[in-house]
Order: structure tokens, then sequence, then C-alpha cells
């Protein structure tokens, strides 16, 4: 079975499982590229290390962007598919190749001169600043070979493919261990370019990456002769490029403002809950992997059948992916509830930092449902051009509420840390009933 034409067509079950597997063996990979990218910066120094920390915020700007156009270009080509339009395919699969260079360049330029600034507030100086640059500037340079996979990865995934980037994230992986410290320590008579040899070694591979991701969407049929005319900017699918994907790219930012919040209350806790939240994030992340691609295969699929009109499809899409989310989660949910102790303990040995988390954690394994109703109903919403609910919700669940209650808890009633636990719990959870129930309206609307 090819999933390419028949995503308006085939059963619903085997077109989740055709793409939500693939996608998600590619995130465990991806997951394990930057494992290993940090544990080769620890070999140089713990600086090394610090400064691939401090790199991440500038870089997930990169990464949110390229991930919101990806998303808002799987929506638009997925509607295009499923209405039949191959002209509209073809030109919004060019324009989106367009759309993703010149953001790239800005993106360069805006990077390559706010990251000195960026790196001295974040307190960065003299041996430690020059490293973490020479780290970063590289990675800035190839945002075109990063934007370039995420919007040609778009093009495969609105025709149901996911296998090609999983098979990119793989051979990256597996690549990383050459590379790396063939750079790094100047093999084959290269000069060893230390720390920068990492972000060369990621440039490398994306490069290699890019160049088959091409290969990929050229057997699609989708460039021809007359198609050179389509490459020049053009203002509508410009607009609604960007009408599908700044939103996702604005939601994705939300987590990492999130994150910060939830951090900058924390902290008031002392070093011990810092560390114990920064653990069971990694905890959370590591369980969210093998289920992350059900997003993918909600916006495919509900993108393709909303277009074709087949709207009774686009509802049993939504309910099966989040009837298998939730069933999946339930196994992480039960392993963190019934083992936080032994999780917690294979990051660290800090006593107080596994009692802190383990409270966390039992709190969280029923926090973890919330997340994936969340995650399938937003991509859903997106296929079906709704993209702006995801920014609302983000910006009530990780910004506005959040601070909100965590002022609250934390500086008017004094609650103690397991309250910044539970408020997670609350925010979660009423952002999930939220979703639900604009869900609901959206398809009675589409549906009567």
């Amino acid at each position: 079975m090819t999933l390419t034409n028949n995503l308006t067509s085939a059963p619903i079950p085997s077109l989740i499982r055709g793409i939500a597997v693939p996608a998600s063996i590619g995130a465990v990979f991806n997951t394990l590229y930057n494992i290993v990218d940090s544990w080769f910066a620890g070999f140089i120094s713990t600086q090394a290390l610090a400064a691939l920390g401090l790199s991440f915020p500038v870089f997930f700007c990169i990464i949110a962007m390229g991930m919101g156009i990806a998303t808002g270009s799987t929506a638009i080509l997925s509607n295009a598919l499923g209405a039949k339009s191959q002209e509209d395919v073809r030109l919004f699969a060019i324009q989106a190749m367009t759309f993703g260079v010149i953001l790239s360049f800005i993106l360069t330029i805006l990077g390559l001169w706010l990251s000195p600034y960026l790196f001295r507030l974040l307190g960065a100086t003299d041996e430690y600043f020059a490293i973490s640059l020479s780290y970063m500037n590289i990675i800035i340079v190839g945002t075109v070979f990063f934007l370039g996979n995420f919007v040609l990865n778009s093009i495969l995934q609105a025709h149901g493919d996911t296998r090609s980037f999983r098979n990119i994230l793989i051979l990256g992986f597996g690549l990383n261990f050459l590379f790396n410290p063939m750079f790094m320590f100047g093999w084959l008579g290269l000069p060893a370019m230390g720390i920068a040899g990492i972000a060369f070694a990621t440039l490398v591979i994306q490069f290699i990456g890019l160049i088959y991701m091409i290969w990929k969407v050229s057997r699609l049929g989708l460039f021809c002769r007359e198609c050179f005319q389509m490459i020049p900017p053009q203002k509508d699918a410009f607009v609604q490029i960007s009408k599908q994907g700044f939103p996702a790219s604005v939601n994705t930012m939300t987590v990492a403002l999130g994150i910060f919040i939830i951090t900058y209350f924390v902290k008031d806790f002392g070093q011990a809950a810092v560390a114990a939240y920064g653990v069971v994030q990694r905890i959370e992340q590591l369980m969210m992997l093998p289920i992350m691609g059900l997003g993918v295969a909600a916006l495919a699929i509900v993108g393709q059948n909303n277009g074709a009109g087949e709207f009774g499809r686009v509802k049993k899409a939504i309910r099966k992916t989040l009837t298998y989310g939730i069933c999946f989660m339930s196994i992480g949910a039960a392993v963190m509830f019934m083992i936080p102790g032994p999780l917690m303990s294979f990051f660290t040995e800090d006593q107080r930092v596994i009692s802190i988390g383990i409270v966390y954690l039992r709190i969280a394994a029923f926090v973890s449902w919330g997340y994936v109703i969340l995650s399938i109903v937003v991509a859903a919403l997106q296929g079906m051009k709704r993209p702006m609910f995801a920014v609302w919700i983000g910006l009530y669940r990780q910004i506005i509420g959040a601070f909100f209650i965590f002022f609250v808890v934390r500086g008017l009633l004094d609650l103690g840390i397991i309250s910044i636990w539970w408020s997670i719990f609350f925010l979660v959870w009423s952002s999930t009933v939220i979703a639900l129930l604009y869900l609901r309206r959206t398809l009675n609307r589409v549906l009567h």
C-alpha cells in the first residue's frame, strides 16, 4: 500500500499506523542525535557542554520557525491534495520552498547579528562567549539547510510520506558518531575544530539530508518545465503559508516561554527543585516520543479529507488518533506512577532531587494524557485550517494563565512546591477541555 494518494480512501487505522510509526521513530532518533552531540561536547570540556545549552534558545527560534512553516505548508498542501487540485499542489509546494529560502536568509542575518548580544545577556564572557559563538555562528549559517529539510518534509508529509524524513534522521544519527570526532579532533588531516566541529558535522549531515529530500520530492511529479514560472514569490501564496505557519511557530515558542516561567517560580524552592523539574521534563519527553507521530498523522489525514470534503473521515481520523494516543500514553503514565524512583535515579543520585521528582512524576502521570489530547487536537485543527487556536491556547496555558496561577499559589498563598505541580495539572487539563469543546463546535459546524 502506498500512502501518497489514498489518504481519502484507505482505512483510517492503517493510514495512522503507516504515517505515525515512521514519524515517531524519527523523533526518537532526532532526540538521540542531540544526546550524542552533548556526549561528544563533554569530551572537550564542561564549558563546551554548557555552550551547547546556552546556544539552545537561539537555535530553538530557528527550529520553531521551520516547524511552523512546515506545519502550515502541510496543512495547505494536504487540503489541496484532498481537493485534487494538482495545480494548487504544485504552486504551494514551490512557493513553500521559495518562502523557506527567503526566510532562512532573513533568520541567518538576524541570528548572526543578535546572537552575540543574546549570549552576553545570558552571562557569557571571555572564552565561554567565544566558544558559544563559534558553535552558534556555524549553525546559523546553515539555517537554509534546516529550513529546506523542514519544508521538503512538509511536502512529503502532506502526501502521507513520513518514512523519508525518518530515514534521514536515522542516517544522521549514525553519521554523527563519525563526523563529530572527525571534525572535533581533526581526523584524516582535517584541522581540529573543537566544539565548532560539532556544529560543522551537523551542517554536513543536514546538507546530505537536503540532497536526499530534494530527490524524494522530485519523484512526486511536482516539478515541470512550466514550474519555473512559479518560483518567484507570489503574495497570495505567501499570505496563506504565513497564516497557517506563523501561528504554529508562535505556539512552539510559547512552549519555551512556558518552561522559563515555570522555572522562574520553581527556583524559589532551591536548586534541587529546579534540577527535579529539569529531570522530569526529560522523562516526560521520552515518554511522549513513541506517540509524537500521531500529531503528524492527524494533520496529514485530516488535511486531505478536509480538502476533499470527507468530513465523516475527518471525524473518524481524529477519534482514532485520540484513542491510540490515550492507549499508548497509558503505558507511559503507568511507568511514571509506579516506578518514579528508578526513573529519577537514572539521571541523578541527589536524594533531595529524587524525592521532589517522585512527587512530580506521580502527578505528571495523570497530566500526560492531557498533553497527548492537546497535541492531536491542535494538529487536527491545523489540518482543518484553524491555526489560530494553537496560539490562543498556547498563550493561556504557557504564559498568561500560567503566570497568574503560579503567582497566586506561590506569591500570595505560599502553598509549597507541590502547588506548582498541581497548577501544571490544572493548566494542562483546563486547556484540554477547552480544546475538546472547540473541536466539537468546529466539527458540528462542518458536519451540519
